[in-house]
C-alpha cells in the first residue's frame, strides 16, 4: 500500500500522530457460557470498559492512517508504540499517555522531535506561552481523533461485532482502508 501512494505523491515521511481508543464488547455470557479470552476490562478515569484496543498511526499532513494495531484492552497504549511507528517520522505526537515514549528502548536510536502532551493536571502550573504549546500540540493531536470518529460514528464500529481479535482487527483495517481526514 505505501508504494502505490508514493506513487501518487503521497508519502508518510514529515510526521506521525499515535493514539489508541477503546472498542466495548459486550459483557454477556449467554451463547457460550464464557466471555471472550483475547478481550479483557480496563479502566479510563473512574469507569470500567470491557472491550479491545485499536491503536492507529495517522500522518499528521495527509491524516491517513498507516498503521493499525489490535491488542486487549488491559494492555497500555504505549507498549504498542513500537510496531506503529515507521521509523521515518521527524516528530511524533501523542497524548499524555505517552509521555516516556522516547525513553524506551526500541525508540532510543530514533532522532525525532518528541510532541507529547503533558498531563492536566501539570497544566495548571505552566506559564501562559507553555499553555500556548500545549495547545498547538492538542490542535496537531486531534486528526486522529477525526480518525476514530469516522470508524466509531459513521461507520458505526463503536461496539465489537465478533468473538476474538483476528476477525475485529480486519473490519478495522477494511475500515481504516476507507478513513480519511479530507471532506
Amino acid at each position: 500500500m505505501t508504494q502505490h501512494l508514493e506513487k501518487k505523491g503521497l508519502s508518510y515521511k514529515e510526521g506521525t500522530i499515535i493514539d489508541a481508543s477503546t472498542i466495548s464488547a459486550l459483557t454477556s455470557t449467554k451463547k457460550t457460557g464464557q466471555r471472550d479470552h483475547e478481550i479483557h476490562q480496563t479502566m479510563k478515569g473512574n469507569e470500567w470498559h470491557f472491550g479491545m484496543k485499536m491503536h492507529i498511526d495517522v500522518d499528521d499532513v495527509l491524516g491517513l492512517i498507516h498503521s493499525l494495531k489490535t491488542t486487549s484492552a488491559n494492555l497500555h497504549d504505549i507498549v504498542v508504540s513500537g510496531q506503529l511507528l515507521h521509523g521515518k517520522e521527524k516528530r511524533v505526537s501523542g497524548e499524555a499517555g505517552y509521555l516516556g515514549l522516547d525513553k524506551r528502548s526500541e525508540h532510543e536510536h530514533r532522532e525525532v522531535d518528541w510532541l507529547i502532551n503533558q498531563p492536566p493536571d501539570k497544566r495548571k502550573s505552566m506559564s501562559s506561552d507553555e499553555l500556548k504549546i500545549e495547545t498547538i500540540k492538542s490542535s496537531l493531536r486531534a486528526q486522529v481523533e477525526h480518525c476514530f470518529a469516522r470508524i466509531k460514528q459513521q461507520f458505526g464500529y463503536s461496539k465489537v461485532r465478533y468473538r476474538g481479535l483476528q476477525k475485529n482487527t480486519n473490519w478495522l483495517y477494511l475500515l481504516a482502508g476507507l478513513t480519511t481526514n479530507s471532506e
